[in-house]
Parts: structure tokens; C-alpha cells; sequence
């Protein structure tokens, strides 16, 4: 498998204002993720990192909402980074991941950390930034390799749901939306969106992952004992009455 080891780490955005439309496509991640609530229930969701814990998720049924953030910000209720989580194993009902892979040394890593924290059947929701998109070839510019999203390095759906499989995940759904330049300021809603949504699916700038963890129980296959027959393969059908005659 090819590694995902970022050797240039860019700087973690800390909020959607680093974006250009960044608040459109915050508003866009919740649309996306909603739905989801009325599937998804248990006692903790667990948001890894800034811009995770800066989404507003309306009919999320999950009460207690944990913020890991990398900085006392006054919003995190954890500090600490996404690929050594402080939190124990097999603790939480839920981890959100939203463009959190592409600015990170060791996107592989923090994948296996939400599972390790994750209860059994526990959810996953990941959301990125697509490589096939007009969004992620704009970055090509020389002059957008300092901004953002371009700082970072998009992976594939494709490439993500390989991790996911591979750690033990059961992927449930995939979705691509948001078709935004990011160049400018303002997000238009128009023709030309619209058009795109119903026939460039394929190539939307971001895309939503839900998966599930998934762990298959050990039982012990019994051994069949098996009782060594009275009579000789040669005599067998033939009762004991028939022999002493």
C-alpha cells in the first residue's frame, strides 16, 4: 500500500474562517451529517479537532459532545492531537472527522486511533476534501499552495474507504457535495451549481464517509468427539445374535 506519511505538515487550520466559503461549507457538512442523527445514538460523540468541534450538528440525539482542539480556545474540552487521542479504548459511540486527514503527518494513524476508541458498532463520520474535483485543481496555481484548503493533501474516497476496510470498518455510505471554488468570498447558489449536482457528482469537492466498526466475536469451535465403534469396519450392520449362530 502506498504510505500517506505527509513529510511537509502544513499548519491545522483552527477555524472555518481560514477558508474562503469556509462557513458555507461548514453549513454544507451538518446538511450532509443530519440525516444520521435519527440512526445514531449512545452517550458520547467525540469531535477531533478544531474544525470538527466548530460544526453545528442540529438533530444529533448524542448529548454528550466531547471537543478535542489543539489549543485552550475556549470551545475544546480536550487538548491533545488526533493520532495519540487521550481517551480510552472502546469508550465512545461516535468520532467526527471532518478535514482533519489532510492536515496531518500520519492520516493512516488517526484513523486507527477513532477505531481503537470507538465501542463495538460504533460510528465513524469522515469528511474530505476530493482530488478529482475543479476544487482540488485550482490548487495546481503555484500561488495557492500557502492557502487554504491547498496546504494540505486531499486523498481519494476510494483511498480513505481502503484504510477503513482494512482496520475493520464497514463502510455504510459515501457522498459527494459542495461544488464551491473556494477563491472568493461568497458562495453562489445558482445555474451552473445546480447543474452540477445533478450531473458532476462525481466530481464535488468534498465528499462524507460513514462507517461502522465492526467486531467479529471469537467463538471457540468445539471439538466433535467421536466414539470408537464396537465392531470392525468388516462386521459392521451385523448384530451380535447373528454372530453366534
Amino acid at each position: 500500500m502506498k504510505p500517506a506519511l505527509n513529510k511537509n505538515e502544513p499548519q491545522v487550520p483552527t477555524s472555518w474562517q481560514a477558508f474562503l466559503q469556509g462557513p458555507a461549507l461548514a453549513q454544507a457538512i451538518g446538511k450532509q451529517l443530519q440525516p444520521w442523527w435519527q440512526q445514531i445514538f449512545g452517550y458520547y460523540l467525540l469531535k477531533v479537532g478544531d474544525l470538527s468541534s466548530d460544526l453545528d450538528l442540529p438533530g444529533c440525539n448524542i448529548k454528550h459532545q466531547v471537543h478535542l482542539g489543539s489549543s485552550d480556545n475556549g470551545k475544546s474540552h480536550l487538548i491533545g492531537l488526533p493520532d495519540t487521542l487521550p481517551i480510552d479504548s472502546n469508550s465512545i459511540d461516535a468520532v467526527l472527522l471532518s478535514q482533519c486527514l489532510e492536515y496531518q503527518a500520519d492520516p493512516h494513524h488517526i484513523v486507527r486511533e477513532a477505531h481503537r476508541v470507538l465501542i463495538s458498532d460504533g460510528y465513524l463520520l469522515l469528511t474530505g476534501f476530493n482530488p478529482l474535483s475543479v476544487l482540488a485543481l485550482a490548487g495546481i496555481a503555484p500561488w495557492l499552495k500557502q492557502r487554504y484548503p491547498w496546504q494540505g493533501r486531499f486523498f481519494s474516497p476510494g483511498r480513505v474507504k481502503d484504510w477503513l476496510h482494512l482496520i475493520g470498518f464497514e463502510v455504510l455510505a459515501e457522498q459527494r457535495f459542495f461544488y464551491g471554488s473556494m477563491l472568493v468570498n461568497d458562495y453562489a447558489d445558482n445555474a451552473v451549481q445546480r447543474f452540477a449536482e445533478q450531473y458532476l457528482n462525481y466530481f464535488a469537492g468534498c465528499y462524507v464517509l460513514v462507517a461502522r466498526k465492526r467486531e467479529l466475536p471469537l467463538t471457540p469451535i468445539r471439538q466433535h468427539w467421536q466414539l470408537t465403534p464396537a465392531f470392525a469396519d468388516g462386521v459392521k450392520g451385523v448384530s451380535a445374535r447373528q454372530g453366534c449362530r
